[in-house]
């Protein structure tokens, strides 16, 4: 005899940025509600106990779980295609969450050496102070990964496209490298976005987001996210979350769950919006080497355009005149706003070498390719072609 209820169908990803993960009260409220409450009650000494040993799967505090920080839990993994997920304070967290949780001294990592700039804090000054050795490789290099990888290696951790000089890096290759030893492939995918790259789908176990960026999508809140497999959310990431204190308010989280509804579409418009600068501006007098993995002339194209279904919104150029010369484009600029942040429904430039990546020293900023005059630019949603005639007008200054 077979079943004969039907299986609920498979959602595509916009429809499930807006209706997956709901959990409505009894007053049936359209928008996700704000559960802001620190705790909860439970009907009898016997029900707290029970929660406590897990037999009750009901939430216990807010630093371990809440209902509107399910909903954004929820809703993220389904649209990236994981099991489970934990939000945290800060996208910064939740890659401290995600490497910590897993290891300990004595413990080998592999990672990419372009990195987010506290990012790279973590794996080269923090996790050697804890006894965890780390191997940097130059990420395209896939030579290097093989002579990195060791028995003892428990991690490979990569970003792909890198901060700021947009790397691409085998994702599907580096995981089974990391996997002939059983090491954790974990991704940092936030320039990427999950609307244009699934890590998971191509072999890594573990995706991070600093829901900061594309996720809120309008500067509002800080927060992060680390996806995988139930096991290993709801165990040792779990279990170092809510023992560490790194947990997201449920205002964020509600915050997040709006921002989610509109990803696709802002991703959409922000990636073409790209595209079409970093066509407008490539050849430019005033500009040396322009990045944008979406334009053939980018050193990893082929692979990008393989791994990822557009070119994403950050593109990475040079001005001419180095650190002088960048800080007179930038300082023309009248409609792009100087900013550290990323992922803005406002356009944002950077100077990487005197911001985000300033701690590191010039040999180190060289190695990575972060010129002087290196200014990287997140596109938002304004008008490209009045992002055009403000970028063309700064670069005339230079």
């Amino acid at each position: 005899m077979t079943d004969a209820t039907p299986k609920p169908p498979t959602r595509r990803p916009r429809t499930l940025l807006v209706h997956e993960g709901v959990r409505r009260s009894e007053y049936g409220e359209t928008s996700e509600a704000i559960f802001l409450t620190q705790g909860f009650v439970y009907p009898s000494a016997e029900a707290a106990e029970a929660r406590f040993t897990g037999d009750d799967p009901g939430f216990i505090y807010a630093r371990y779980g809440n209902p509107t920080v399910a909903m954004f839990e929820d809703r993220i993994a389904a649209l990236e295609g994981a099991e489970a997920g934990f939000a945290t304070a800060s996208g910064m967290a939740a890659v401290n969450a995600a490497l910590f949780c897993q290891l300990k001294a004595g413990d080998h990592v592999v990672s990419a050496r372009a990195l987010f700039g506290s990012c790279l804090y973590i794996v080269e000054t923090l996790l050697p102070r804890f006894g965890v050795e780390v191997t940097l490789v130059d990420g395209p290099d896939l030579d290097q990964w093989r002579a990195a990888i060791r028995p003892t290696t428990k991690i490979a951790f990569l970003e792909s496209p890198s901060n700021p000089t947009l790397e691409i890096i085998d994702i599907e290759a580096v995981s089974r490298i990391a996997h002939e030893v059983g090491a954790c492939v974990v991704v940092d995918n936030v320039f990427a976005t999950p609307m244009h790259q699934r890590p998971l789908a191509l072999g890594a176990d573990v995706v991070v987001y600093s829901a900061t960026k594309y996720i809120d999508g309008q500067g509002r809140c800080l927060g992060g996210v680390v996806l995988g497999t139930r096991e290993f959310a709801r165990g040792p990431l779990e279990t170092y979350l809510k023992h560490t204190g790194g947990a997201m308010s449920p205002f964020t989280a509600w915050v997040m769950l709006k921002g989610l509804e509109t990803l696709d579409l802002r991703c959409r418009a922000q990636c073409e919006s790209a595209a079409y600068l970093a066509d407008a501006l490539a050849g430019h007098a005033a500009l040396g080497r322009l990045l944008y993995p979406g334009r053939a002339d980018h050193p990893q194209h082929a692979l990008a355009m393989r791994q990822m279904s557009a070119g994403g919104a950050i593109l990475a150029f040079e001005v001419g005149g180095g650190k002088a010369g960048a800080f007179r484009f930038l300082n023309a600029l009248r409609l792009v706003a100087i900013s550290n942040n990323l992922g803005d429904a406002k356009s944002i430039a950077t100077h990487p070498a005197t911001t985000t990546h300033q701690r590191l020293s010039e040999a180190a900023r060289a190695q990575l390719g972060i010129a002087p005059g290196l200014v990287r630019l997140s596109v938002g949603l304004e008008d490209p072609e009045d992002l055009l005639e403000d970028l063309t007008a700064a670069l005339a200054a230079v």
